[in-house]
């Protein structure tokens, strides 16, 4: 007797949901060729201005590249590994080399020359 898998959805797309979320993992990594990953964001309108709040922790504004060209909005972030001198041994090493990178094509109905941004506690709004 064969025993079928079924799984109930929540939503008709649900399947389709989770598809895409395996294959942007998977694509997570090899974004432009230099092993990036990605980071959470969240875009909204406010008092007539779009408004992109990233995560970012751990990172520098000296680390972070924010640029818009031809309406497309682009963040990255890069942290080099940390280097440790030859005398100091080290027990744990998790922390590595990262670089992150997300591009938003933005409306036209904003103006893309005047870009304000703060980065507070891990958190990048522009």
């Amino acid at each position: 007797m064969q025993t079928a898998l079924r799984r109930t959805f929540d939503h008709p797309f649900q399947a389709l949901r989770d598809f895409d979320r395996v294959v942007n993992r998977m694509w997570d990594t090899v974004e432009d060729g230099v092993g990036t990953a990605r980071f959470p964001v969240d875009i909204r309108e406010e008092n007539d201005q779009l408004i992109v709040e990233a995560e970012l922790p751990g990172f520098a504004k000296d680390q972070i590249d924010v640029r818009v060209e031809q309406g497309v909005l682009t963040i990255e972030a890069k942290r080099d590994a940390h280097e440790t001198k030859d005398e100091v041994k080290q027990l744990l090493r998790e922390r590595r080399a990262t670089q992150y990178a997300r591009r938003f094509t933005l409306p036209n109905a904003y103006d893309t020359h005047h870009v304000d941004a703060t980065l507070e506690n891990g958190v990048l709004t522009l």
